[in-house]
C-alpha cells in the first residue's frame, strides 16, 4: 500500500508532466492555447487526463521502491508490471505519455530509493534499476526498440541505462536560464531545446527519417543560438519552428518525456529548502509572470 511520501512522489511526477504540456509554444507539440487541436491525433484535453492517470502507478512504483530497498532485478520486474498496468489505464483515460511513464517510473523509484538524493544522484539510481533486464516482457519489441535497433539510436532503454543523460541536460539548462533571469516558463522551453537539439528522438526517426530528425536538431539549436526564448530573436525562432513542425505533423515526443522528467527531479527539495511544486514557479515556489506568446 503507497505511503503518503509514495503519493506525494507520484503527484510531483503529474505535476511535472502537466506542468510540461501547458507550456507554450512547443514545437511539434499540443498547445494549450489551442484546446481543440488535435497533434499526432491527440489532444490536449485528453493528454492532461491521460496524465492525471499515472498517479496510481506512479505511487505504486515509489511504493515497490521503498519495499525493496536495493535496485534489485526483482524490483525492475515488478516494475515493468506496475508499468504495464498503468498503460492500461492511461489507455482507458484517452492514451498518450508511455515514454513519460517509463522515464517517471524509473525516476519516482530512484527517488523513493534514495530519498536524499538530488539531481544527478537521481538519474544515477535510475540507472542501477534499469541495468537489470524486465524478463516479463512481451517478447514482440515494440515500435521504439524497432525503430532503435534501425538507426542505432539509444531510444529510451539506452536513455536510462545511461543514466538519463538528456534529464542531466535539461536540468543544466534550467539552471543556467533561471541564473541569466529568465521567466520560468521560458527557462523550461529553453530545456526542452537543448534536449530536442541532440536527442535521436526515435518517435522523430518513425515519422520523418534521419534527414527529419536533423533538421529539428538544428531548428531547436538555431532557437538556442539566436539567444534563447527569453530573447524577442529566440522567440521568434521558437515560432517559425513550432510552425514548420506542425506543418510537418513531426512530434518530439522522446524530448518531452525527458523534460517532464528533469522537471520531477528539479521538483525535490534540496537540504533546507521547502520543497516547490513542478507548477511555473521557480525553486523557493515564488511564481513568475508567464511568458507572452
Amino acid at each position: 500500500m503507497p505511503s503518503c511520501a509514495d503519493e506525494q512522489l507520484a503527484q510531483a511526477a503529474v505535476a511535472a508532466l502537466t506542468g510540461q504540456l501547458a507550456l507554450a509554444p512547443k514545437p511539434g507539440l499540443p498547445d494549450p492555447r489551442d484546446l481543440a487541436a488535435r497533434v499526432t491525433g491527440r489532444d490536449h484535453r485528453g493528454l492532461l487526463w491521460s496524465a492525471r492517470a499515472l498517479a496510481p502507478g506512479l505511487a505504486a512504483m515509489a511504493a515497490a521502491a521503498r519495499r525493496t530497498g536495493e535496485p534489485t532485478p526483482r524490483l525492475r520486474a515488478e516494475l515493468g508490471a506496475i508499468g504495464r498496468c498503468a498503460e492500461h489505464s492511461v489507455g482507458l483515460a484517452g492514451g498518450g505519455h508511455r515514454g513519460a511513464l517509463w522515464t517517471l517510473g524509473l525516476l519516482v523509484a530512484a527517488a523513493a530509493l534514495a530519498p536524499h538524493a538530488r539531481g544527478a544522484e537521481v538519474a544515477a539510481t535510475a540507472k542501477r534499476i534499469a541495468a537489470h533486464p524486465d524478463r516479463a516482457a512481451p517478447r514482440r519489441p515494440s515500435r521504439g526498440a524497432t525503430v532503435s535497433a534501425k538507426y542505432g539510436a539509444a531510444g529510451a532503454r539506452g536513455e536510462a541505462r545511461a543514466g538519463f543523460p538528456h534529464v542531466r541536460r535539461a536540468l543544466d539548462a534550467l539552471a543556467v536560464a533561471r541564473t541569466a533571469g529568465a521567466d520560468e516558463p521560458e527557462a523550461r522551453l529553453d530545456a526542452l531545446l537543448t534536449v530536442m537539439s541532440t536527442l535521436q528522438d526515435t518517435e522523430l526517426l518513425h515519422t520523418a527519417g534521419p534527414s527529419g530528425l536533423r533538421h529539428v536538431q538544428a531548428g531547436a539549436r538555431g532557437v538556442l543560438e539566436a539567444g534563447g526564448t527569453a530573447t524577442p530573436a529566440g522567440r521568434a525562432a521558437l515560432t517559425g519552428l513550432d510552425a514548420d513542425l506542425h506543418t510537418r505533423a513531426w512530434s518530439p515526443r522522446g524530448s518531452a518525456g525527458l523534460l517532464a522528467g528533469a522537471l520531477f527531479v528539479d521538483s525535490l527539495p534540496t537540504a533546507g529548502l521547502r520543497p516547490h511544486p513542478a507548477g511555473l514557479t521557480h525553486p523557493g515556489g515564488v511564481r513568475r509572470t508567464p511568458t507572452r506568446s
